[in-house]
């Protein structure tokens, strides 16, 4: 309980989750239970303001691209209404790995290894006296 207290980077703490649910109304949960909610009253500027409570850990790349246009208010419509129409091209949205076991290392990259492929035609390290 303190945990969420205190910490914003384990999800809303108690302060936000209770401020954001008195002045928002519910929206939607993506695929990896965040939850998205818009203001009933709009801001000086005259737009609804949108949040997004993390599940876990509070990371923006896990906010899905449909998601991500409707926070940004690039699209009107949440993906609950109208769904973000994909390409058959597209990939699954991922969230960033970087720093995590899963995280994708090239070959030669001390995190894996360090051993750098060798080659016929090294490279020749350039010196300003030559």
């Amino acid at each position: 309980m303190l945990k969420q207290i205190f910490t914003w980077w384990s999800g809303s703490t108690v302060g936000a989750s209770f401020d954001i649910k008195r002045r928002s109304g519910y929206i939607g949960t993506d695929e990896y239970g965040n939850k998205y909610f818009e203001e009933r009253k709009p801001s000086l500027e005259g737009r609804h303001r949108r949040y997004v409570q993390y599940k876990g850990l509070a990371e923006p790349s896990k906010v899905p691209a449909d998601w991500h246009g409707w926070l940004h208010h690039t699209v009107s419509e949440p993906p609950t209404h109208m769904p973000l129409e994909r390409r058959e091209w597209e990939t699954d949205h991922k969230p960033n790995m970087t720093g995590t076991p899963y995280a994708t290392t090239p070959k030669g990259s001390l995190s894996s290894g360090g051993k750098r492929q060798k080659s016929n035609d090294d490279y020749e390290a350039w010196t300003p006296d030559a």
